[in-house]
């Protein structure tokens, strides 16, 4: 941005500018105009219908550039959002890679092609793949943060996670700190406040920068804020660094910054920095911002303009003069020429390649390598024992593995463990984990599903592997934007870059009299539809030992689902498989051979299919089960050979009759297998207008044993 003054260069006085020398200075001019420039030139584009989507960080420049300066590209870890531009350039992202990703280019480093322009990425220099979803990036800061703690106390840990897939990009430095951003509007998310509490709590190395441009897209800050100033909110949140100050200022940006990131690298606690910035350009090229700002407030940010302010600085302190500024400007005008026309001939990503890094390319869990013999000794165990067996072997194998979430723990206060049993979970099913293996591997945390999830995620993302347990499948819904917009596609939207090979333990199901309606709900249908995620339901302890560990081995994220009903039944017990038993996921087990009817189930509902083809096998009636064990993916083969081979089939689960999992089963047999039937697919399921039970209800709402044997003699009927 050109200026009319002609001025002497003069010697520059290194401490009047917080000691940034002259090419220090040039470097965030010419930075800030650089990521003027490539906004300026992707509207143009979205203009002429050559990109689909621009989301400007004009305004912003000033702040994101001069912390450019003092975060260590390849690290630090950061978690940018849209508008850090500036701050991604100096970090070493290229105007190419950006207008890469504006065109939607197969050679994006970012996606692929496969996300919106300006949701940076890239493995190399740290930067987390970066989704449309507002404020979700704060509890995954809040887990990398805490990977940085971790790996810090457990090299181990460390060496393990660089010798595993993408282990490449694996790394760690013992002053390394967390970088997160966002929007003013973005603090008034959960996620923010639950991250907030979670860093104070546990003093992590998280560098919060809140870059207030006054709106989140048309709604003002005093709407969004209490108060309408955000840092006067988190003052008094324990250990951590709060500055307020002009983001449109580099070098009070730098200064401010400067403390807040050395107290951060101390580990003296977390930092938030609260930048007022302005927004010159509309939100989005989606949004006018002139139909909710005046003139008078859009004259206002034109005089607090960060560039034109920078280079008048620049000129008048003698550091560059009218022709110098204009040659760097031109200069940069043709990088970005340059960079466009490379952009526009890039090519696009195939069709055929959608359904790349849905799941890992490394690890098959499906594979026949899964497929490992028992070893059993021991006394018979509960599924509920299994599961705290399983988690001891794995996690004596792979000190990556830590476990976490509402009550998992022993005891939170190390001293009360001497005098105390332990609780290791409501259901006990983490009993003496943390006992045997130590408060940093398996720990409480505040009771927020969505911070668990997301701090699983940042962890997993540098290369640990949580086991997170949600208490209740009921609870499960305010960590529902993590899971689905998140957990399941960042490898995905990252083009596999990036993984989170997270296991997410979750207890699930009904048949306990007095759960009511928030303690028994099954809605396994709802993440089976996930792309990306495993879905298991064991209903064996010898299963849970199988598909547990084989979850914890995989390099997918898993969605472990264990029936509370089934916890402690003595009909489904095992004695322990041995540390090395693995059951493949997608393949179903053979319950009882039969030939007359079929009845497809899983979890709860196995052994009342038992019950009742017990009874039927008294009347003459064979029946065959299959228990399907893992959902998603789900053993389609043996589905189509029991059908084949009995011409009549029932599928029976305890989600909701409409729209449950048993449903698409029952319609994939109509649509595949209609020549091998002789009568309808029969489905048996919960009542359609509940979602659970309350207990003197249990037999009318919920499958029973004798709904399987009424729903088999019409069959026959028929």
């Amino acid at each position: 941005m050109a200026v009319q003054t002609r001025t002497k260069i003069a010697k520059l006085d290194a401490d009047k500018f917080h000691g940034l020398d002259r090419e220090a200075l040039i470097r965030i001019y010419r930075t800030m105009f650089l990521s003027r420039r490539l906004d300026d030139r992707e509207i143009q584009l979205k203009r002429q219908n050559k990109i689909y989507f621009q989301i400007s960080s004009a305004g912003h420049e000033a702040v994101t550039a001069a912390l450019g300066l003092l975060l260590r590209p390849g690290v630090d870890w950061l978690y940018p959002y849209y508008r850090d531009r500036a701050l991604c350039l100096m970090l070493g992202v290229t105007p190419l890679d950006t207008l890469l990703q504006a065109v939607g280019a197969k050679d994006d480093p970012a996606s692929g092609g496969r996300q919106m322009p300006s949701h940076w990425g890239h493995p190399k220099w740290n930067i987390v793949s970066k989704s449309s979803c507002t404020g979700t990036q704060f509890v995954q800061a809040v887990g990398a943060a805490e990977a940085a703690l971790y790996y810090q106390d457990r090299p181990k840990a460390l060496a393990q996670a660089k010798k595993a897939p993408l282990g490449q990009y694996v790394s760690h430095d013992a002053d390394e700190i967390v970088y997160v951003s966002a929007g003013d509007g973005a603090t008034s998310e959960g996620e923010f406040w639950e991250s907030l509490n979670a860093a104070c709590a546990k003093k992590l190395p998280l560098l919060y920068l809140i870059e207030d441009n006054g709106y989140a897209i048309s709604v003002p800050v005093e709407v969004q804020t209490a108060g309408g100033n955000i840092s006067k909110l988190v003052r008094d949140f324990p250990g951590l660094h709060v500055a307020e100050f002009d983001g449109t200022d580099p070098l009070e940006s730098y200064a401010v910054g400067k403390e807040a990131v050395d107290y951060v690298r101390q580990r003296r606690g977390p930092a938030l920095l609260h930048a007022h910035v302005i927004r010159p350009y509309s939100h989005s090229l989606s949004d006018d911002e002139k139909l909710y700002k005046t003139a008078e407030e859009r004259e206002e940010e034109a005089h607090r303009d960060p560039l034109s302010k920078f280079s008048l600085f620049l000129v008048r302190e003698g550091l560059l003069d009218q022709k110098q500024i204009e040659a760097l400007e031109a200069d940069v005008d043709r990088e970005v020429r340059d960079a466009t026309d490379q952009a526009l001939a890039a090519e696009p990503p195939s069709v055929d390649s959608i359904m790349v890094n849905v799941y890992s390319p490394d690890v098959d869990p499906t594979s026949p390598a899964f497929a490992a013999q028992p070893q059993f000794h021991g006394a018979p165990k509960t599924m509920v024992e299994m599961v705290a067996a399983t988690l001891s072997d794995e996690m004596a194998r792979d000190e990556r593995i830590t476990v976490f979430g509402e009550d998992v723990a022993d005891a939170s206060r190390d001293e009360n463990l001497k005098h105390v049993k332990g609780k290791g979970g409501v259901f006990k099913a983490t009993s003496g984990l943390q006992r045997k293996y130590g408060h940093d591997r398996v720990f409480n945390t505040p009771l927020a599903e969505a911070s668990i999830v997301g701090r699983a995620i940042g962890m997993a993302t540098r290369g640990l592997k949580p086991v997170a347990e949600i208490q209740f499948f009921d609870y499960i819904w305010p960590a529902m934007m993590q899971i689905r917009d998140e957990l399941c596609v960042l490898r995905w939207r990252s083009n596999g870059s990036f993984k989170c090979p997270t296991v997410l333990r979750v207890a699930v199901g009904g048949y306990l009299t007095g759960g009511g309606i928030y303690h028994s709900q099954s809605g396994e249908s709802i993440f089976t539809h996930c792309p990306g995620l495993r879905v298991v339901m064991p209903s064996t302890a010898l299963d849970v030992a199988g598909l547990l560990r084989t979850a914890v081995r995989c390099d997918d994220p898993v969605m472990f689902l264990e029936h509370k009903h089934l916890y402690r039944q003595p009909y489904n017990r095992s004695e322990y498989p041995g540390p090395d038993y693995t059951v493949p996921f997608g393949k179903a087990r053979l319950v009882k051979e039969g030939s007359e009817v079929s009845i497809i189930t899983f979890g709860a509902i196995v052994h009342r299919a038992e019950v009742a083809a017990a009874q039927l096998e008294r009347e003459g009636v064979s029946v065959e089960i299959i228990d399907l064990r893992s959902l998603s993916p789900y053993d389609w083969d043996a589905i189509a050979a029991t059908v084949r081979k009995s011409h009549r089939v029932i599928v029976a689960y305890e989600d909701m009759l409409s729209w449950g999992f048993g449903a698409e089963i029952a319609a994939r047999i109509a649509d595949e297998l209609f020549d091998e039937l002789d009568a309808p697919v029969k489905r048996v399921a919960a009542m359609d207008t509940f979602c659970a039970y309350q207990p003197k209800l249990e037999d009318v709402i919920l499958p029973q044993t004798e709904h399987i044997t009424a729903a088999v003699k019409q069959l026959l009927d028929y």
